[in-house]
């Protein structure tokens, strides 16, 4: 579904991204405000600002929209043409520009719980997390807590063991490595004041993925979400919604489906004007319709709450 394509040029500033038909850059602006303590990128009026490594070059992006059309990059030192290729491959994925959503819209007009936010939301893409180790790190933090909390734990996590750069005084920060993390210690991260087992299952993962036992490559080499959900769910600490938000999130399968996750029946109980928590079969009897889609779906419904 997500084509490895990546349409853009060079300019003199960085590069443009040209963007697909279904996308609204303000519609996913308004998807990356949603938390004030978010520590990773900033956004003043209609621009991004975020750092990012290639290699071993911290670079400041800015991301800015002019237009529907396509993406400014703008990089606030010179890099080589092969530099600004991952630059556009990175913010190509981030932004999800390699989905075709015309399907997805279609399937929706008729959909009773898609129908609205599709209309109210269009342009939305799922915005990822490129990094894997970010990806797992978002995913366990978020266990069993508030989203607000969640952005705390991050901030904490990023600002002791994230790398940055300064740009006219501000520090951009970098989500640590996860080389960085596999050498430390439960104690080390005790005054994040997380629980005693997150902290054991970051350290584990971040091993994994350091010493090469983890990897996206492998894990799209399954080629199908319950094949590379059985992968993951195997890794202590990672039941089947932490992996299926990495599915979504990181590596881009259409039908990863957290099917357990709070936000989407809270989601669903708002749209339906119901009471109750939905059971089980009524997702599954809602999501029928959504194949191929359970990502963008869970996304959009995600969408109505904030």
């Amino acid at each position: 579904m997500s084509s490895h394509f990546v349409n853009w040029k060079e300019d003199e500033n960085g590069l443009v991204l040209f963007t697909p038909h279904e996308f609204s850059f303000s519609e996913n602006l308004r998807y990356l405000s949603r938390s004030a303590n978010e520590c990773l990128y900033e956004i003043s009026g209609e621009t991004i600002r975020r750092a990012l490594s290639i290699g071993k070059v911290k670079l400041l992006l800015e991301i800015s929209g002019e237009s529907d059309q396509f993406l400014s990059v703008s990089i606030h030192k010179p890099v080589t043409h092969q530099m600004k290729a991952e630059i556009a491959a990175y913010v190509h994925d981030w932004f999800d520009l390699g989905a075709n959503l015309t399907p997805f819209y279609e399937m929706a007009q008729t959909d009773p719980l898609l129908q609205k936010p599709a209309e109210q939301f269009f342009g939305l893409r799922v915005m990822g997390i490129p990094d894997l180790f970010e990806a797992f790190a978002w995913g366990i933090l978020g266990q069993q807590i508030n989203l607000t909390y969640a952005y705390t734990l991050k901030r904490r996590l990023v600002e002791k063991y994230g790398e940055w750069l300064e740009y006219e005084g501000i520090r951009y920060w970098l989500f640590p490595a996860a080389e960085t993390i596999a050498g430390l210690t439960i104690e080390d991260l005790a005054d994040l004041k997380m629980t005693v087992k997150k902290c054991e299952y970051l350290i584990d993962v971040a091993r994994l993925i350091s010493n090469g036992e983890l990897s996206k490559e492998d894990l799209l080499k399954e080629g199908d979400v319950k094949a590379a959900e059985k992968k993951l769910t195997k890794i202590r600490g990672i039941g089947p919604w932490t992996a299926h938000y990495v599915l979504m999130r990181c590596l881009r399968f259409p039908n990863a489906f957290p099917i357990d996750d709070v936000g989407l029946h809270n989601a669903i109980k708002v749209i339906t004007g119901s009471e109750r928590k939905p059971a089980k079969a009524e997702i599954l009897n809602y999501s029928a319709a959504w194949k191929n889609w359970e990502a963008y779906a869970t996304f959009y419904l995600w969408r109505v709450l904030y």
